[in-house]
C-alpha cells in the first residue's frame, strides 16, 4: 500500500473538506494538508477567531463524521512541493489537462501526494507545473467532471488497489 498525502487546495465547501477527511481516512491516507482558503478543523494555537473556527470545525465534523480527528492534517496557506519532493514523495495533481494519464493506466509510486484543486476551475497553471504527474478520471457521461470529493474517493481508490 503506498504512503499517501492528500493536499485539498482551495476548497470552498467545508462539506467537501468533510467527505475528503472521512475518505481519506477509509483508504488509510497518511496526512491531509489544507491550504489557500481551504476551511480546516480548530488547531492547536488556532489564530482565527474563535467563532469562525468552531463554526468550520462544526460544519466539517457533519459529513467527516470524526475522521477529521483520526486523519493527521495541517494548514499551509501554500503547499510546501519542494519539501514532500525532498521528502520521496511524486506530486500527483487530478486534473484534467493535455498531460494527463487516465486513472487506469496510472502506476501508483511507493510515495504519493494527491493533488486537489478547486471546485469550479481545478488546479492552477502553476500547480499543474509543479506536478510530477497529472491523473484524470475518464468520464463516459455528459458531465465534464465530478464533485471533487468524489473524484478524490474514486481516485484514492484506484491509487490504493
Amino acid at each position: 500500500m503506498p504512503d499517501i498525502i492528500v493536499i485539498a487546495h482551495n476548497i470552498r465547501s467545508t462539506h467537501n473538506v468533510g467527505s475528503i477527511f472521512r475518505t481519506s481516512e477509509g483508504f488509510g491516507v497518511s496526512k491531509i494538508i489544507l491550504s489557500g482558503y481551504t476551511p480546516y478543523p480548530v488547531l492547536p494555537g488556532d489564530t482565527r477567531l474563535p467563532h469562525i473556527a468552531e463554526k468550520l470545525t462544526a460544519q466539517i465534523h457533519k459529513p467527516a463524521l470524526g475522521a477529521e480527528s483520526m486523519v493527521p492534517f495541517e494548514y499551509q496557506p501554500v503547499p510546501d512541493f519542494a519539501a514532500l519532493k525532498t521528502a520521496g514523495y511524486r506530486i500527483v495533481g487530478l486534473e484534467q489537462d493535455a498531460r494527463s494519464i487516465m486513472l487506469d493506466d496510472y502506476t501508483t509510486p511507493d510515495k504519493i501526494v494527491l493533488l486537489l484543486g478547486e471546485e469550479v476551475n481545478g488546479i492552477t497553471s502553476d500547480m499543474r507545473a509543479q506536478c510530477d504527474d497529472l491523473i484524470e478520471i475518464p468520464m463516459v457521461g455528459q458531465k465534464e467532471s465530478f464533485n471533487v470529493s468524489v473524484a478524490a474517493g474514486i481516485a484514492l481508490y484506484r491509487l490504493t488497489t
